[in-house]
């Protein structure tokens, strides 16, 4: 389990390429990895690696496999690149973020990025049907970072958008700062978040049976989400 505060920037030393699986060799910020020890749990970008090896001071080693390659933008890193990195959380840490479990639901697209007066707001693209579970002034994680949406749109089909407000030391803690317009992010969607929708709508189609796809179909028409109907937006 990890708190979605991220603690800093790793960056890749090496990597060991065999097929279907990736052995991801990560230098860490000076002290991050005090009494890390092999099988111990770290996010990485928002998914949850094991520590299979420690060949250096500041340095750990990770299995990566094909499934994981596949899911996550973790088979695109090269030497040099940077990943959000947290410690699994331990018994009475303040969680100043929200719950993450480091299990990727879906990846997103940055859309835009906007640079106001000291701020970076940037606009992540969210596949169908994932917009359901995103809520203006509610969490999310982006890649490990516990962010709070500050504005969400959704289309007809499912999909949308929702941009986050960065604030300085969220960009100097974190990558942000050095993504662009296109890159591909990890997202976890908010688990009470997600409880409640899929309730709501196993509610719907329980009490509505065949209906259910009629009136669905009514909506979208309207670009409605039949679970708007009942959750705060």
């Amino acid at each position: 389990m990890f708190t979605g505060i991220v603690q800093g920037v790793a960056r890749v030393e090496s990597i060991e390429a065999r097929e279907g699986l990736h052995t991801l060799h990560l230098k860490f910020p000076q002290g991050f990895d005090d009494e890390l020890a092999i099988g111990a749990s770290v996010s990485c970008d928002g998914v949850c690696l094991t520590v299979t090896e420690r060949p250096a001071p500041d340095v750990a080693s990770f299995d990566v496999m094909a499934q994981t390659l596949s899911l996550t933008t973790l088979g695109g890193l090269m030497v040099g690149s940077g990943l959000n990195v947290e410690r699994a959380a331990r018994e009475g840490v303040e969680i100043g973020g929200h719950p993450l479990s480091g299990h990727v639901d879906v990846s997103a697209r940055i859309a835009a990025i906007r640079k106001p007066d000291n701020n970076h707001v940037i606009r992540f693209a969210l596949p169908a049907p994932w917009m359901r579970y995103v809520f203006a002034k509610g969490y999310i994680g982006v890649n490990g970072c516990s962010l709070t949406v500050a504005e969400a749109h959704r289309e007809r089909d499912g999909s949308g958008w929702f941009e986050v407000w960065l604030i300085p030391e969220t960009l100097r803690m974190t990558t942000f700062g050095a993504k662009d317009v296109g890159d591909a992010v990890h997202i976890e969607i908010e688990r009470s978040t997600q409880v409640v929708v899929d309730t709501v709508r196993d509610a719907l189609d329980e009490k509505l049976g065949p209906l259910l796809p009629v009136l669905e179909a009514i909506a979208k028409e309207r670009g409605i989400e039949l679970t708007q109907l009942t959750l705060p937006r």
